[in-house]
Formats: structure tokens, sequence, C-alpha cells
């Protein structure tokens, strides 16, 4: 099978899945290499920019999503009000989370100085992070990290798009 036509059958199939689809079942499906599902699944990602839809790639998932500078028009069309606004604590300690993953609860409460549990929960509840492991360490804290849903919600195709930390320093500076 070719590039042109794993991207055909793979935008098809990103087409009817309703959540994101790892590359094995991608390459199990179409029996092709891995490597062919994440370098298609990248240039159908590239064809997709400036459109309404995009293709998100994140670790081994790929999903076809609404491009998040529609989201008034599809939640007008859908008769939706979205009261997703998250708090100051939701956003610093899921800017730590983006930052630092994985990182431990433990650690949030450190850089914050506050009891961080409420935000996480929340946060969980939103599928903007995940328990993604546990530590080897006394109390066996939870390790978070951030999930694909964070990535749409804030419009990013992967974790490189976050603005580096000397560029928010110097925006802050000005």
């Amino acid at each position: 099978m070719d590039i042109d036509e794993a991207k055909a059958v793979l935008e098809s199939l990103l087409f009817v899945a309703d959540e994101p689809v790892s590359t094995a079942r991608l390459a199990e499906t179409l029996q092709v290499e891995r490597a062919l599902i994440g370098k298609a699944a990248r240039s159908l990602s590239d064809e997709y920019k400036g459109r309404g839809l995009r293709v998100q790639v994140h670790d081994d998932k790929v999903q076809i999503v609404t491009a998040p500078e529609m989201a008034p028009y599809v939640e007008r069309f859908l008769g939706l009000q979205y009261s997703g606004t998250l708090s100051a604590a939701a956003l610093e300690t899921l800017a730590i989370v983006a930052y630092r993953q994985p990182i431990t609860r433990p650690d949030i409460e450190a850089i914050r100085g506050v009891n961080c549990q409420g935000v996480l929960k929340s946060l969980l509840a939103r599928g903007l992070i995940d328990a993604v492991d546990r530590l080897e360490t006394v109390g066996r804290p939870l390790v978070y990290a951030t999930t694909f849903e964070f990535l749409q919600h804030f419009g990013l195709e992967d974790l490189e798009e976050l603005p580096r930390f000397e560029e928010m320093e110097s925006a802050d500076e000005e």
C-alpha cells in the first residue's frame, strides 16, 4: 500500500471513529507497518491545516476533530451553550502538568503552595489530564499527564506547540 492509498483509507476510518484510534489498531486494520500510519497521519494533518477539521496526532493516537476556531459555529448549530471556562487555579495547575509532565500531586502542590486535590479532580473529570502511572515510592503517588482532550481543548496539535517558558517571561516583562 502506498502513502496516498494509506491516507485515503486512514481518512475514512478516522471519519467514522468516535474516539482517538491507536496507530497499532490502524496498522493492523490496514495490514501495514505503523511507520506508514504515522507518515500518513502527519501528511493528512498538514493537508488539513487552515480548514474546519484537523487531524490530531498525539502519542500513538489519531483522530479527526473540529478546528477550535470553529467551536462557536458548531455550538450555535447544535444549540449548545458552552460554559467550560476554567478557574485560575485550574489553569495554573493544568499549566504545571502540561509543562512538567509526568508529575505527581505532591510536586504540583510544592510548586503552587496549596492543596490541589479538588482542582486535580476537576481536571480529571473534564478529561484534560489523566493519571498515567504510580511511582514506586512511599505512598505510591499517582503521576499525571495531559490528554488528547487537552490538546483539542486548546487547539494544539502536539505539546511542542505550547509557548516556551522564556517567551512567556519576556511577554510578562513588556
